[in-house]
């Protein structure tokens, strides 16, 4: 570690507060953070900051916000900073004016084992498509989204039975780790005037893209297999959440959301290409998240 390198942090999300909260506290010199600009958030809608602005304001950490990245008097309070090197994790594709700035560039820290699942949800889709394995690449940025030169990649199984909540909170775990490493080795060369090990990503077939999730996206579709309807209801569980529009001993819902499903008969069963699937945990509209035999017993 070099205490005079200047660092920038960009991230939004949680996932994006454990590295950010680690440099701090390894007494890493970050100067300043950049985030999403406060937004309207629940039924009052109260304007809310986001988790890394959050956290930098508890450390005293300077927080920019923009609106658009290439606005000029946010390039020029950015320059103002001098970073030697910027550092992001869950944030918005950069324009070159800001990836390019620091003098030893900037480095991505991407939940998914690149080149695979390059976009906004990897965790997501890596779930839903019923991976066995995931993991973090940390790559320098360039032009094209999530295509620049590898750093660092470090991997993790994912069970059949765990949800997107569950992967993602290890990920950021993870992501505490592969970030100092790649902090420190950026600035280890840098020292020692040799140039960063780095690995271009490979061409491979069949490519799995990872486009961020609407609501749309997330209606679970019957006429799939009931391990593919189970792997895509995990993939959105606990958030953004698959749905349905279901008929429950003789009453319609629609918008119901679904948490967990498994194959085979259930209090609550629907045909599927296989077979049945069995919807063991959901939430009615206005309801709170529930087992089926719970909501059954409700009904009733």
């Amino acid at each position: 570690m070099e205490q005079s390198n200047r660092i920038i942090y960009l991230g939004t999300p949680e996932f994006a507060v454990a590295g950010l909260k680690a440099l701090v506290e390894g007494g890493y010199n970050v100067v300043a953070v950049v985030t999403m600009p406060d937004k309207p958030a629940g039924r009052g809608h109260q304007m809310q900051c986001s988790p890394v602005k959050q956290y930098a304001l508890s450390v005293g950490l300077p927080v920019l916000q923009p609106e658009k990245l290439k606005d000029e008097a946010f390039i020029a309070e950015l320059r103002s900073y001098q970073a030697d090197l910027q550092v992001v994790t869950a944030f918005r594709m950069l324009p070159e004016v800001v990836w390019a700035m620091p003098r030893l560039g900037t480095f991505n820290v991407h939940a998914a084992l690149l080149p695979q699942y390059r976009g906004a949800a990897p965790i997501n889709w890596a779930v839903m498509n019923g991976d066995k394995q995931t993991g973090l690449t940390t790559f320098m940025l360039k032009q094209e989204i999530d295509t620049g030169n590898m750093i660092m990649q470090s991997t993790t199984p994912i069970d059949d039975n765990e949800d997107v909540g569950a992967v993602h909170d290890r990920l950021m775990e993870m992501s505490v780790d592969i970030t100092l490493k790649t902090v420190d080795l950026i600035f280890d060369c840098d020292r020692k005037g040799i140039a960063l090990p780095v690995t271009p990503q490979p061409e491979l077939p069949n490519l799995r893209s990872a486009p961020k999730i609407f609501k749309e996206d997330c209606q679970i579709d019957f006429t799939r297999t009931a391990i593919e309807i189970k792997n895509f209801v995990r993939g959105l569980s606990p958030y953004p959440t698959a749905w349905c529009n279901i008929d429950i001993h003789g009453q319609h819902f629609d918008n119901v959301k679904v948490y967990k499903v498994e194959p085979g008969d259930g209090p609550i069963a629907v045909d599927c290409k296989d077979g049945k699937v069995s919807i063991v945990e959901l939430q009615l509209p206005g309801k709170k998240r529930m087992d089926a035999k719970a909501l059954l017993n409700g009904l009733h």
